[in-house]
């Protein structure tokens, strides 16, 4: 008979829930730029007050099935959570820009419009999910417009796209929050604001099955209050 790993580790959780101490496991899976941004800084502090809570953070950019994967907690941007998940704000809308150095924008010119992006040297995301590029997306006064870029540099790494725009390589459209410092510094600069499309900011989910007391401590946590 296979040992009950799953049945005694639950067992061990309720008798150190009984005793007042909050314990056991939360899985999460999330983007590299939700856990950087969001989920690492805010249980980082918390965790030393709960010993007994572990946390296994799985950083991923492509959309993961978390009841088949066993996750507790999945983070996506609001508009893309199944409706069947109980879904949580832990961020406000995310608004998009496109980077780039000084450097680069001395050498280059600035774009005027999303279509003159096509001839500028425009650093690509390999989306994970589905093999592609990601396709930079602007609004404007109702408008939307996609734009398939282009350029000599392809990651499927956040901060290394980061890296590359600092180093002046090109262009890349990501998330201002992320580059607050390198905007405040002069290291990076942002071009068609007035085209910025934004949205609905991150959520956590989870299946409704899932109730433990650790993983309603890490959901108010990381809830959102603004």
């Amino acid at each position: 008979m296979a040992p009950r790993f799953d049945d005694i580790e639950a067992e061990l959780t309720s008798l150190s829930a009984l005793r007042g101490k909050p314990a056991g496991t939360v899985r999460i899976t999330a983007s590299e730029h939700a856990v950087q941004s969001l989920i690492w800084p805010r249980l980082a502090p918390w965790l030393q007050d709960y010993p007994e809570i572990k946390i296994e953070i799985s950083s991923d950019n492509r959309f993961t099935d978390i009841v088949a994967n066993r996750f507790d907690i999945g983070v996506r941007l609001g508009d893309d959570i199944a409706k069947d998940m109980i879904a949580v704000r832990i961020a406000p809308d995310m608004r998009m820009a496109v980077i780039g150095s000084p450097d680069y924008f001395a050498r280059a010119g600035r774009p005027a419009s999303p279509q003159d992006l096509l001839a500028h040297n425009c650093i690509g995301m390999r989306l994970p999910t589905y093999g592609g590029l990601m396709n930079w997306e602007f609004m404007r006064n109702g408008q939307n417009q996609k734009v398939s870029i282009s350029g000599q540099l392809i990651f499927n790494n956040g901060d290394m796209m980061l890296a590359a725009a600092r180093g002046g390589h090109g262009l890349i459209w990501g998330p201002t929050d992320a580059v607050e410092d390198d905007i405040r510094s002069g290291r990076l600069e942002t071009v068609l604001d007035d085209w910025s499309a934004s949205y609905t900011g991150y959520h956590l989910y989870y299946a409704s099955r899932t109730t433990s007391q650790a993983l309603a401590m890490v959901v108010e946590r990381l809830r959102y209050h603004g």
